[in-house]
């Protein structure tokens, strides 16, 4: 029986991944990866390993969850270094606890490496703090997008724009217009600025700054960064001479 590392590979750029989790792609046999990473990352996988993308696109195809736990499984009985290769941090709203779960229940060694989540890298890309000494003292990460099954949405926007100073939002590209009425109904000015940040560190990135009042949908995948940070962002971009967008 091998061993399954649940591997985070940063957001995008492939020289933000850790040292840990370089070396487990060197090492292993069999690599399964997600859509948004790095293929520059995978040039490290020895010669013979086995690469298998188990990403899903926007549309949602690609192998259900179930089948990739199962393929993890499968794998994990045939060779020693098993690496499923998450984009970003594999904590943070990705599945990787679920996959360590259902492996650790049927007996298979398992271990999580964090990786650098995109919701915290993409905005620093651009100079933009989560947190802020006489800004901001509190950030939450929250999800855009809940799994319909639960019948009840978890995150209550109309709360959240009370509760904390900043709010990154993942995977809410559809649903940004909605989130933007909550969090305005919920307290906030239309003035908040708000970065949109799709597709951090690849070649189709973009950068926007916007007012709340203003957000609607925004390209898909992208991270929505909504605080008085966003302004010292730019504030910072000025300073290095980078030009605003």
């Amino acid at each position: 029986m091998g061993v399954v590392y649940i591997v985070g590979a940063g957001p995008g750029d492939p020289e933000l991944i850790t040292v840990k989790g370089l070396r487990l792609i060197e090492r292993a046999d069999v690599i399964l990866h997600d859509r948004l990473v790095s293929r520059e990352l995978l040039r490290f996988a020895k010669p013979g390993a086995l690469i298998v993308d188990v990403g899903k696109s926007p549309g949602g195809a690609g192998p259900t969850q179930e089948e990739i736990n199962h393929m993890l499984l499968s794998y994990a009985a045939k060779y020693d270094v098993v690496v499923r290769l998450h984009g970003g941090d594999p904590l943070v709203f990705g599945r990787g606890f679920e996959e360590c779960l259902y492996l650790a229940e049927r007996g298979v060694p398992c271990e999580i490496v964090p990786g650098v989540t995109s919701g915290l890298a993409a905005p620093a890309k651009y100079y933009i703090p989560p947190v802020l000494r006489g800004v901001a003292s509190s950030v939450a990460l929250v999800t855009g997008r809940e799994d319909p099954a639960k019948g009840v949405r978890q995150v209550d926007f109309k709360k959240l724009a009370a509760a904390v100073d900043t709010i990154i939002i993942y995977m809410g590209a559809s649903a940004a217009g909605d989130i933007a009425g909550d969090l305005l109904a919920g307290g906030l000015p239309a003035d908040t600025p708000v970065a949109v940040i799709k597709s951090a560190f690849f070649p189709d990135e973009e950068f926007k700054v916007i007012k709340l009042g203003d957000l609607g949908p925004v390209p898909n995948p992208s991270i929505i960064v909504v605080g008085r940070v966003v302004e010292r962002g730019l504030h910072l971009r000025r300073l290095r001479g980078v030009a605003l967008p």
